[in-house]
């Protein structure tokens, strides 16, 4: 019993520390894009929107964009780490019933498709939007589709129609792709096996 409640309090400090890297990283990359758009209308500012404006903002723009991919990629993943590790809390927990039977009137306890709407979330398709990736995913949507509807507006003579016509349909096009991707992750990390023979502990990449 003593080494079971250490596993789970080892396992609640690894989804503590999930759950701390997701924040970091999200504020570290909307800090980051923040600094960004003040740069970016400092040199709208200074350059009368000429052509070092239009440089730096697809240099810009584009760097902002590779960070966000890549936030969202590892914000999901840590997610999807934290899910496996309440899963294995989950099984301890069952653990405990079974030796101790008495203590089910004093443990809450719910089924699967209970969990979600005890935390007050709704599940669904819409449920992607809600989560830290999917607010990364929504960002860095606008910033991909931003720098594609400025080079578009480069590349048909400054035409602002056709600027925001490129970057809407690109912006749209990324959030999709992003959205599903995030689904399909979230509904493949479900069906796994609640094995105990998980790989525990923070990734060596943390």
């Amino acid at each position: 019993m003593s080494f079971v409640t250490t596993e789970h309090f080892t396992l609640q400090g690894a989804r503590a520390a999930t759950i701390a890297e997701s924040t970091s990283r999200a504020t570290l990359f909307l800090g980051t894009m923040s600094a960004g758009m003040v740069a970016l209308g400092l040199v709208a500012t200074a350059t009368a929107i000429g052509a070092a404006f239009y440089t730096f903002g697809l240099i810009l723009l584009s760097t902002l964009s590779f960070i966000g991919f890549v936030t969202f990629d590892r914000v999901l993943q840590s997610g999807i780490e934290d899910l496996r590790y309440a899963r294995r809390i989950e099984r301890l927990r069952s653990y405990y019933l079974d030796v101790a039977p008495e203590l089910a009137d004093y443990m809450a306890s719910v089924p699967p498709s209970r969990r979600l709407a005890l935390q007050g979330l709704h599940g669904g398709g819409w449920q992607v939007f809600r989560t830290v990736a999917g607010m990364i995913g929504v960002v860095t949507s606008v910033l991909t589709g931003s720098a594609a509807g400025l080079l578009a507006v480069l590349a048909s003579g400054r035409s602002v129609v056709v600027g925001f016509a490129a970057g809407g349909a690109v912006g749209l096009a990324v959030l999709a792709t992003l959205m599903l991707y995030q689904y399909r992750t979230w509904g493949t990390a479900g069906q796994e096996p609640p094995s105990g023979r998980e790989a525990g502990g923070p990734q060596a990449d943390q």
